[in-house]
């Protein structure tokens, strides 16, 4: 889906994500002392808000205008400080800048993605954490959810390969079970969780 799509979608309801940070995002990140973030792929801004909240100096980036609108809107409401962004994440990168990169469900297919993950990596600082979440390739078969394309559902590989260039250390790498609730009663997803940091 191009940004328009993206911008129909955000505009169509009051919020396609809920509120609340990523459950791997939080888990993940509980750990690291607040610096410098950047939220790639941010959507509505679920993770950089959350991330704001917790004391973290947040840029969040997406390509649709309408999603970074509601972000901006959900920022203000909050009372918290985002720096936000309208570009291509496949495109868009600042060298070396971030304490952490944050790369949520950036389903594209493979050449787009490692073009994603680059700059990801490229904008890290020494020191700096890179989270990779994703929809796993066996969730189409296996899990729920998720686009039902699967040129656009990656696997552990492709994403260590698009790093590789990067010299970063493996810190995690592998797939994780996200219960989801739906109508039909509970579901289970099948993710990718992909952890990583640049050499200090």
């Amino acid at each position: 889906m191009d940004a328009t799509g993206w911008d129909e979608r955000y505009a169509a309801s009051e919020l396609v994500w809920s509120l609340g940070p990523n459950q791997f995002v939080a888990d993940q990140v509980a750990d690291l002392p607040p610096g410098r973030a950047l939220d790639l792929a941010a959507g509505e801004g679920r993770n950089a808000l959350w991330l704001a909240a917790r004391g973290w100096t947040v840029t969040a980036l997406d390509f649709s205008t309408v999603g970074v609108d509601k972000g901006r809107e959900l920022a203000a409401d909050r009372g918290v400080e985002v720096t936000w962004v309208v570009a291509d994440a496949t495109e868009w990168r600042d060298e070396a800048a971030f304490d952490l990169v944050v790369v949520c469900y950036l389903q594209l297919a493979q050449e787009p993605l490692a073009a994603a993950l680059d700059n990801a990596a490229a904008s890290l600082a020494p020191g700096g954490t890179l989270l990779v979440l994703a929809h796993d390739a066996d969730n189409l078969e296996r899990g729920h959810g998720g686009p039902p394309d699967p040129a656009l559902l990656p696997d552990v590989t492709q994403v260590l390969r698009a790093l590789e260039p990067h010299g970063l250390a493996m810190a995690s790498a592998g797939q994780v079970e996200r219960h989801v609730e739906t109508d039909d009663g509970p579901r289970t997803a099948i993710d990718l969780l992909v952890r990583a940091v640049r050499p200090g």
